[in-house]
């Protein structure tokens, strides 16, 4: 039962987008900013988005040189070239809407520890440079084996260290505040604790059923256009999409005195990372250790991979070192046999981008811009 007003003024949008993630958010703004006139709405179904987009690393970064390598086993290099130039025109988007200052993105440093087993890989150095600026217009990565004793990571386990020249970082935070405050200056409407149960094509756009637990009902709003950016969880509404959900695990230390290092770091194929943040290191990934378990849309700790960051702590990033454990969490990313984002029109009026892969703030805003770009004229 709605009021009159209610039924007035709440119940139809010219664009519902679902997710209010970073590329959700993205893509309202792309949408307002071609149509200025329309109504947009974004639905969350939690209190926070529920994925990765306030639980990553605040990586600013396009790929580390391992992780491009192993992008070469699922693309041919002149896919694996785009990738690398979408992410950097994504982080370039975001830098450009947002504002440096208002996300707090620095240029510490991006390094790469490469261990003894992974030395015949140097070889194909040269080759990655040279086929990054022949499409980029640099060459992104240089050794910088002098830094690993003044990092203190050990001799025996860090062989060469490389150094990407065009990667930062970022207050995921402050990039999320200022991301939902730009939408809202924009006059685009967010609800949060509103997850949508489905949606139902029409004639002339789409219904989109969302529970009230509050008035114990569905409702159901109208659009002409939905944008379905959940990432993960794209497939409680596409039971169809290519997407596999992965768990990341991360990790969070007290503040350390004299910590030896600042910037960004990866290692394995990009499935470590840690950083620095307000003295604290913030160490995360694993997941090749147990693809099988993590590959859910549980938001849990898995104890098995918490146990491995806390040893590669304190044996590989600061040995020897007995620092406490602040905070631990868990979030939650979507991937695919190719690691392109999933950007497509599914129906007259229902158009999805999903999948990042991992790489939502490099990707989330170059994405969004394509996904709207799907529009008629």
């Amino acid at each position: 039962m709605f009021s009159y007003w209610e039924q007035a003024s709440f119940l139809h949008y010219d664009a519902i987008v679902i997710g209010a993630g970073i590329v959700g958010l993205h893509t309202a703004i792309e949408y307002k900013e071609r149509f200025p006139a329309k109504r947009v709405l974004v639905l969350e179904r939690s209190l926070f988005p529920y994925g990765a987009s306030t639980r990553n690393a605040g990586f600013a970064c396009m790929g580390s040189f391992t992780e491009l390598l192993d992008d070469l086993k699922h693309h041919s290099e002149v896919e694996m070239t785009a990738l690398f130039c979408r992410r950097k025109e994504g982080l370039a988007l975001l830098r450009q809407r947002l504002g440096d200052h208002a996300i707090d993105y620095r240029e510490n440093g991006s390094h790469e520890l490469i261990s003894p087993g992974e030395l015949p890989l140097l070889a194909q150095l040269d080759h990655i440079n040279a086929l990054i600026a022949a499409a980029a217009g640099f060459e992104p990565f240089r050794r910088a084996d002098g830094k690993i004793v003044g990092f203190g990571f050990p001799a025996s386990a860090v062989a060469a260290l490389i150094e990407n020249t065009g990667e930062g970082e970022l207050h995921t935070g402050k990039m999320m505040r200022r991301l939902t405050d730009y939408a809202l200056e924009m006059g685009i409407e967010i609800k949060t604790g509103a997850p949508v149960e489905r949606f139902e094509e029409e004639d002339e756009g789409v219904s989109v059923l969302v529970a009230d637990t509050t008035r114990a009902a569905t409702i159901a709003l109208h659009a002409r256009h939905l944008f379905i950016c959940t990432n993960a969880f794209t497939r409680t509404l596409l039971p169809e999409a290519a997407l596999q959900p992965g768990r990341g695990q991360v990790l969070l230390t007290d503040p350390i005195p004299g910590l030896p290092f600042k910037g960004i770091f990866h290692f394995d194929e990009g499935y470590y990372y840690f950083r620095e943040i307000d003295g604290r290191v913030l160490f995360g990934g694993g997941r090749n250790l147990d693809f099988e378990g993590e590959t859910t849309t549980e938001i849990a700790l898995n104890p098995a991979i918490q146990a491995d960051l806390e040893t590669k702590l304190r044996e590989l990033i600061l040995p020897g070192s007995k620092v406490a454990i602040a905070q631990r969490w868990a979030g939650i990313m979507a991937f695919g046999t190719a690691k392109r984002p999933l950007i497509q029109q599914f129906s007259p009026h229902v158009y999805g981008a999903f999948r990042m892969g991992g790489m939502g703030v490099a990707l989330g805003a170059a994405a969004a811009k394509e996904c709207v770009a799907l529009l008629s004229p």
